[in-house]
């Protein structure tokens, strides 16, 4: 395994900075993040460390070059919007987007693209689905051509009003992710495996890693924290209860999670995603988690 971490915790810092300073913290990987360059739709979007829209043979060489020279590979090319939105030319935008990550991920000879499925919020699973096969099958089969994999990460956007009440991303749960794999059996379809978000779901995040071992194409590390007294206040049904927290302070029993990734023999990244308010505080407050997290992960990942 290779432990790296996602950039979008960076967006000061260039491709070229942010690879200096994952090699000086002992991080042996990146998932890059390939926004189109503008405004961000939430926190944590709209961070561009490669502009896949402007990607020539120059940059291609360049980049790599980086890679070369700092010992920091690339895991994953990263993008993360709603493909399944219900409005068709932002459907489309996104699509076509994700497109264009998955070209880049394969010129660069990565091999990888992490994403989100989407969904139409205001609408129940079986609704969406055939939006799903529609807009999915031919992005799969995309990839496929590309020799690219596609990692879907397991969140379920459900954290804010304007995401109430379904979520915006369709792949929350192993029953969906069944039936997604039996929808789309190709090899280049996988998941991108992050146990916060299965934890505070009451969602057996070890045994998932055993039963979809062989589509787990790269792995977040992220904890996550319930607070009792707001759950006491607010339910399951009710936001705010959870937080997303570094590895080691919250739920997540990351030496049982290791452990099973061991037992999978997986032998991918596993990139920290801080998403931590407790270190956002500045730059330095952002470094200093992700510090924090390598330290404490490479007693699990050398």
């Amino acid at each position: 395994m290779q432990l790296g971490f996602v950039t979008a915790i960076l967006p000061e810092l260039t491709l070229q900075e942010t690879m200096t300073f994952a090699a000086a913290e002992g991080y042996k990987c990146l998932e890059v993040m390939c926004w189109p360059i503008g405004k961000a739709e939430r926190r944590y979007a709209g961070v561009t460390h490669l502009d896949v829209n402007s990607l020539t043979d120059r940059t291609v060489e360049e980049t790599r070059q980086l890679i070369d020279r700092h010992g920091v590979g690339i895991s994953s090319l990263g993008y993360y919007p709603n493909p399944l939105t219900s409005d068709a030319a932002e459907r489309q935008n996104y699509v076509e987007h994700i497109r264009k990550v998955i070209q880049a991920s394969a010129r660069l000879g990565i091999g990888r693209m992490t994403t989100f499925i989407g969904r139409d919020h205001q609408k129940s699973i079986e609704a969406n689905w055939a939006a799903f096969e529609s807009v999915w099958k031919p992005l799969i089969e995309f990839a496929e051509d590309q020799q690219v994999k596609i990692g879907i990460e397991n969140c379920p956007m459900l954290f804010s009003s304007d995401e109430w009440p379904g979520g915006k991303n369709l792949a929350f749960a192993p029953e969906i992710w069944r039936r997604m794999f039996e929808a789309i059996p190709s090899p280049s379809f996988g998941l991108n495996y992050d146990p916060s978000h299965l934890v505070w779901q009451q969602i057996d995040y070890v045994r998932g890693l055993y039963e979809f071992r062989d589509r787990i194409v790269h792995v977040h590390a992220k904890d996550d924290k319930t607070m009792p007294d707001r759950l006491y206040e607010r339910g399951t049904l009710g936001l705010g209860w959870h937080i997303p927290k570094l590895p080691g302070y919250g739920d997540v029993n990351w030496s049982r999670f290791f452990s099973a990734l061991t037992d999978i023999e997986y032998r991918g990244p596993v990139c920290v995603e801080v998403e931590d308010r407790a270190f956002e505080y500045s730059i330095e407050g952002r470094k200093q988690a992700l510090r924090q997290s390598c330290q404490y992960l490479k007693q699990f990942v050398c």
